[in-house]
């Protein structure tokens, strides 16, 4: 009995850790992630465009993780890194990126081009949803290798230039899972829920914070089953498939915000889900 015990903790072990020290994939592209090496000390603070970025150990050295904008043009970009009130740069460059174009067609023509009456709703919701994915909590052993969240197929990826109804739209923030309407969405690491809604756009939707400006956002849900405080670990159920919002079916828009940076949500799956995502000269 005790040795079976004593297997099966060296085994919950091994599962756990597995996610301790790994990095995400470094990926230097709008959209994209940088992985940049500060040496063998925890510097103070770490910035980029004077956001506060992400910093974690692997392997006895600190890194910054640094979510790009997919705004963000090509070329050389500076990570400032200040210790006991000295600053120095961290010069990293920054590769193109072509992303494909999607046209859609919104049935509800209000979601395309919103009413009067629409318009003070949404410019307070933009708030709520901005400070949500500006969120900065203090963390450590933050995991960067995400479950899936729901089972379903790949509709639309990150990144496209997006046309509703032939007017052209923001690129799109996040990955589209289609799934039938009540299938779980299940939290793909362990956070805190910090906020839920019921948005114009988004629908009924949760964030999840899992430290140090990583956010992730689940939108278009057909039911919440969380609330703002709630722990979640990975495989937690947080709410249901739906299609509440602008949307032209049923599916999960996924998005993951870093150093509030919507970047590409599959550089924090498994390798398998991480085809096409090379740069150049790899």
């Amino acid at each position: 009995m005790i040795k079976r015990l004593t297997l099966t903790l060296l085994v919950l072990f091994i599962v756990t850790t597995s996610y301790a020290g790994s990095l995400p994939k470094h990926y230097p592209v709008p959209g994209g992630i940088a992985v940049i090496e500060l040496g063998s000390n925890r510097p103070d603070k770490v910035t980029f465009k004077k956001r506060k970025v992400l910093v974690t150990q692997s392997d006895k050295k600190w890194y910054a993780v640094v979510g790009i904008p997919l705004s963000s043009k090509a070329g050389t970009h500076t990570l400032v890194v200040t210790n006991q009130k000295q600053q120095k740069q961290i010069k990293f460059k920054v590769s193109k990126k072509q992303y494909q174009t999607q046209h859609l067609e919104i049935k509800n023509k209000r979601k395309v081009n919103p009413y009067a009456k629409d318009m003070d709703r949404i410019i307070k919701e933009k708030k709520i949803i901005g400070a949500a994915l500006k969120a900065w909590t203090e963390a450590h052993d933050i995991s960067f290798t995400f479950e899936l969240p729901v089972q379903g197929r790949f509709s639309s990826p990150f990144g496209l230039r997006r046309y509703f109804n032939g007017q052209a739209r923001r690129p799109h923030s996040g990955l589209d899972i289609a799934a039938p309407e009540g299938t779980p969405i299940l939290a793909p690491a362990e956070g805190t829920i910090i906020n839920t809604g019921d948005y114009f756009f988004n629908g009924n939707t949760v964030f999840i914070d899992h430290g140090q400006g990583l956010i992730t956002m689940y939108c278009h849900l057909n039911r919440i089953s969380v609330k703002a405080g709630d722990t979640v670990k990975r495989g937690d159920s947080i709410g249901e498939v739906g299609m509440t919002g602008r949307v032209t079916g049923p599916h999960l828009h996924w998005s993951v915000s870093l150093n509030n940076a919507r970047v590409e949500p599959k550089l924090f799956l498994a390798k398998k889900y991480q085809n096409g995502l090379q740069l150049k000269h790899e």
